[in-house]
């Protein structure tokens, strides 16, 4: 019974909601087309006043500009409703103001004698004054504020699309959240061109009023002395009456709008309210003492109100001492707090003294990078590297070990190192009171700071100071902030790693999970076919080649049909890689682009077969001058490429790929090598280098001399 009843009580909010919004235009055009009697006019006076308060609260109380993102939509409304109000009353004024000043309503009549008090020219010249300060002041100040904001709203555009772009590529953020940072940025920029829009409706309401009131008087005094035969005295007292108590009761909504959109416009993201925000910012001590003693000073001056400046100058001081208190207290508050978070267990968050042996992934900040992890001891860094860490986690097939993050007294102040176990396999800097900006194709501008080289990609980048961001992202750099280069730089090398950081137990949870699906594939593998260590040993050398495990159904399958009795690690893993590549091609490359392959030459494959053949597969150990001359023809190659946007891969024969991958993996870590029995049939393949025997040519050429 309950449900039914909320059922229809949704059911009638849904219908009133549908048609208030046309219900409110379709009371708009009447009011402008049909007499209003003055007790109904009063009624929409009033609500038009409840209305432009209302608004002006809800743009007080928002944090951040776009937390009221209807607001020129509103604006628009409640400008309609004025003038159309507007236009009722001055039907009243013009047609009955003869019979006396309760013609148009109560609320015009009250108004127009409480400003005028019998005296018209005063009348006139404080309506006066409040349209100057409704048009001259706030009108045109938020108007020029709306105009700079939305222009620089849209300039930044491109530079806050590449940031998230990159925090995307870097594994900090998932594709959901950079939707949503890419919407907020759209709706931001949406927002600040409709508020330049909407300001002139502010501006059009302010002159509008003006020639409103000009029409009620100068028409009702034409009216009232022709057509009803009256004084140009009595005339003057009932229409002037009317037109400015009318427009008073117009313009007093239309500066309460005004205000609300300067708020909106000039208003700054924060964690507070505009009163909380403005209370945090003013209450400073050192402001208000030096206020207090000036006060006090002048109220000591001969002729001057005495007793009424030291009123003020004690009362200045007193709240001086309020909030020094206050920040006091705080203070105070905030230390116990992080002390009592200090101690206190908690085994997801990362601490700096939790430091042991057994990490298998850790970072040492040098003490100045210390603030980029102890802020609510979870800190900036801590999030960008658990998103690193899932990320990379997806792609690779397996939960990488918690990154252990520790001080190192060792460092510089703003040095970091990257560790696998023991071994330091990266090391570098970063400022945390500054942003790393990397110039983009488009970049033509030189930015002032400290010119480095970035540690995941050795491109040239600059270290800027935050307030030249807007600056650099307007010239087309893209700006990375201290904790994203130091996880983009970790997520490099937990890619390049991969091998060294899966172990048995690793393998074992992908083995348990994997058996709520399949069990008796399971069963049948481990420890039946492979054991636990050899499994671990060939997902080893798989990642150790980039090629990802997520498909591990389809390992333990293949494992099934082979027999391995006679076979070492590393030759499993060869003849699991055909069917494993997929996942490696598809990350390199797009199915609908061909493939960019580098590979040799026949002559020089066949010297290299020829060369593992003699040595009975002891390893492949080929003439230095060779070797040399190969590597440094593959590295031109595959950097010429890679400058040019692609992604190339080194195709050779079957039987040499293994030896040569391991001698190429050691020279250029990213350039993966694969045989021509791994290239999937649907895959095209385009040859961008092929390299040949320089050696063998420079031999003819001495020969011929």
């Amino acid at each position: 019974m309950e449900l039914s009843e909320n059922k229809s009580k949704l059911t009638i909010a849904g219908i009133l909601s549908l048609i208030s919004l046309p219900l409110g235009i379709l009371v708009l055009m009447t009011m402008m087309i049909i007499p209003l009697p003055p007790g109904l006019l009063d009624v929409f006076f009033t609500t038009n006043i409840l209305v432009s308060l209302i608004i002006l609260m809800v743009a007080l109380q928002t944090f951040r500009p776009l937390d009221f993102s209807s607001f020129p939509t509103v604006l628009l409304f409640a400008t309609v409703l004025r003038l159309g109000l507007n236009v009722a009353s001055t039907r009243i004024v013009l047609s009955k103001g003869h019979t006396g000043t309760d013609a148009a309503g109560n609320v015009i009549e009250a108004f127009g004698n409480f400003v005028i008090a019998n005296d018209y020219v005063v009348g006139i010249f404080v309506f006066a004054i409040l349209i100057i300060i409704n048009l001259v002041v706030i009108t045109k100040g938020a108007g020029r504020v709306s105009e700079v904001s939305a222009r620089f709203t849209l300039d930044a555009m491109p530079g806050k699309q590449m940031a998230i772009d990159a925090d995307l590529g870097a594994g900090v953020i998932s594709s959901e959240e950079a939707k949503e940072k890419r919407e907020s940025i759209e709706k931001e920029a949406d927002f600040y061109g409709a508020m330049d829009g909407a300001s002139k409706f502010v501006k059009g309401d302010a002159i509008a009023a003006i020639l409103i009131l000009i029409i009620n008087v100068v028409g009702g005094l034409i009216i009232g002395t022709t057509q009803y035969d009256m004084s140009f005295g009595d005339a003057s007292q009932n229409y002037v009456i009317l037109s400015v108590g009318d427009g008073l009761v117009a313009q007093i909504p239309s500066l309460l709008l005004a205000m609300a959109t300067a708020v909106i416009v000039t208003r700054i993201s924060s964690n507070h309210d505009l009163s909380g925000q403005i209370s945090n910012e003013v209450g400073i001590t050192k402001a208000w003492v030096p206020a207090a003693g000036v006060i006090l000073l002048i109220g000591f001056i001969p002729g001057m109100p005495n007793l009424l400046f030291v009123f003020f100058g004690i009362l200045a001081a007193l709240t001086g001492y309020y909030f020094h208190k206050k920040s006091k207290n705080q203070s105070n508050l905030e230390e116990k707090l992080v002390e009592a978070e200090k101690s206190e267990e908690d085994q997801d968050k990362i601490e700096l003294q939790e430091v042991t042996d057994n990490s298998a992934i850790s970072i040492q900040l040098g003490y100045g990078l210390i603030k980029l992890v102890d802020q609510d001891n979870t800190g900036p860094l801590v999030s960008r590297v658990t998103g690193v860490r899932r990320q990379v986690s997806k792609e690779l097939g397996f939960i990488l070990p918690s990154v252990r993050i520790t001080d190192d007294l060792s460092l510089g102040a703003n040095e970091y190192t990257i560790k696998i176990g023991q071994t330091i396999i990266g090391q570098n800097q970063v400022f945390p009171d500054k942003l790393l900006a990397i110039p983009g194709d488009s970049s033509d501008i030189k930015l002032s700071g400290i010119d480095v080289k970035d540690p995941s990609f050795n491109m040239d980048a600059t270290w800027i100071e935050k307030f030249h961001r807007d600056k650099a992202e307007n010239a087309g750099y893209m700006i990375v902030t201290p904790e994203a280069v130091v996880a983009t730089h970790l997520n490099q090398i937990l890619a390049k790693h991969a091998g060294d950081l899966i172990g048995q137990d690793e393998v074992q949870e992908l083995l348990d999970n994997l058996q709520k699906s399949s069990p008796k594939l399971v069963d049948t593998v481990i420890p039946k076919i492979i054991p636990l260590n050899q499994l671990t040993g060939v997902l080893k050398i798989l990642l150790t080649e980039s090629v990802p495990i997520k498909d591990l159904k389809r390992v333990l399958e293949l494992l099934s049909n082979i027999n391995i009795s006679n076979l070492s690690v590393s030759d499993i893993a060869e003849t699991l890689r055909p069917a494993l590549i997929g996942l490696l091609i598809q990350k390199i490359c797009p199915l609908n682009k061909p493939l960019s392959v580098i590979t040799l030459s026949p002559e020089m494959e066949q010297i290299i077969i020829n060369a593992l053949k003699d040595q009975n597969s002891n390893g492949l150990m080929l003439d230095p001058k060779f070797t040399q001359s190969m590597i440094k023809a593959i590295a031109n190659s595959y950097e010429k490429a890679s400058s040019e946007g692609n992604s190339p891969i080194f195709l050779t024969s079957p039987v040499i790929r293994r030896d040569l991958s391991n001698l190429i993996r050691n020279n250029i870590e990213d350039l993966n090598v694969l045989s021509f029995t791994e290239l999937p049939e649907n895959r095209k393949v385009q040859v961008i280098a092929t390299i040949e025997n320089n050696n063998e040519n420079e031999k003819k050429n001495e020969e011929t001399k």
